[in-house]
């Protein structure tokens, strides 16, 4: 059965890189993906879907030393800088750019290829327990995993010892030199475990952008997928981009994660907001387009026969338009 996506090409893009986060095994992500069959199971939904194989790291994606300030800087800058140019290639007309990761520090590329490309227009849909939206300053870790959102926005690095804050603003003249994503035209959902540093930084914006598991829980998950859609579309967004990370769902169903928080989205729960994002992005009403997509922080290592590939796989499949059967007529 056919989705909104059927005359599309899909491109999946591989990042098998996993320096910026905190435990080895995301760079085994994207292996884990292609054997969980994403590619057959999207030739049932899109008309073409092409697998432009992986971004291969230009300075190894080995861990060696770990060096000082920012984890792993230069590896993962120069990882960066080839997603974000490959990234930019697969932004074409009826082209969706699927990327599979890798750690979530990858976002900064993608995001900065799709800012390059659509400006004020693009938003994003942070599905995430985290916030990713530390300075390195705020930063508990110095994992850049935890950092793109903020850097994205241009926001500046506070007064710090170490090489961090000329890390920082090296990252900032590469990736957003210009262009910048407007911090309102973020959702977070299903946000579960935020820094410090990352909630003071919501609040001083707008607390309804970020959608926790308490009002997933209050108002139910439907509701709470309008209010997300809608505070996008009043804010001017017309080009979406979706950054799903694993860990948004319950370690119970995605334990393959080096990230994992207790109290996450249930199996239903996911499938119902990805079968939502479908139904609402192939409405001729809805204001905005799909652009991208992103599934991150799978790590094989730490999973258990494969379950959070699956899950990651199943996921990007409802939102691309699978279902046991077509909707119930809207007379019924």
């Amino acid at each position: 059965m056919r989705g909104v996506y059927a005359r599309h090409r899909v491109t999946l893009i591989g990042v098998p890189f996993g320096l910026g986060g905190r435990t080895l095994g995301a760079r085994l992500g994207p292996a884990a993906m292609r054997l969980a069959e994403l590619h057959p199971k999207l030739n049932d939904l899109v008309a073409t879907v092409v697998d432009s194989g992986d971004v291969e790291a230009p300075l190894g994606a080995d861990a060696g030393p770990r060096g000082d300030g920012i984890g792993h800087y230069e590896k993962v800058f120069a990882n960066l800088v080839a997603v974000r140019n490959r990234v930019r290639e697969s932004l074409t007309p009826g082209n969706l750019p699927l990327v599979m990761g890798g750690d979530h520090s990858l976002a900064l590329a993608t995001v900065a290829a799709a800012v390059e490309n659509y400006g004020d227009e693009l938003g994003v849909l942070w599905i995430d327990a985290h916030g990713d939206y530390n300075t390195p300053d705020t930063s508990p870790s110095l994992n850049l995993h935890g950092m793109p959102l903020a850097l994205l926005c241009g926001f500046d690095c506070g007064p710090m010892a170490g090489p961090a804050p000329e890390q920082w603003k090296r990252l900032q003249n590469e990736f957003v030199p210009e262009l910048r994503l407007n911090p309102e035209h973020i959702v977070w959902f299903g946000l579960r475990d935020p820094d410090a540093g990352e909630v003071e930084r919501i609040l001083r914006h707008d607390p309804r952008r970020a959608i926790t598991m308490t009002e997933i829980d209050l108002y139910g998950l439907p509701a709470m997928l309008e209010h997300s859609l809608e505070t996008l579309t009043k804010g001017g967004v017309k080009k979406l981009w979706i950054s799903f990370d694993v860990d948004v769902l319950d370690p119970f169903i995605a334990p393959g994660t080096g990230t994992d928080v207790a109290g996450g989205l249930s199996y239903r729960e996911a499938h119902l907001l990805a079968e939502l994002l479908h139904s609402h992005l192939k409405n001729a009403a809805c204001p905005f387009d799909l652009v991208g997509c992103e599934i991150v922080e799978v790590n094989p290592v730490l999973d258990r026969v494969n379950e959070t590939a699956k899950m990651g796989v199943e996921w990007a499949t409802s939102l691309l338009g699978k279902r046991v059967m077509p909707p119930w007529p809207e007379d019924r």
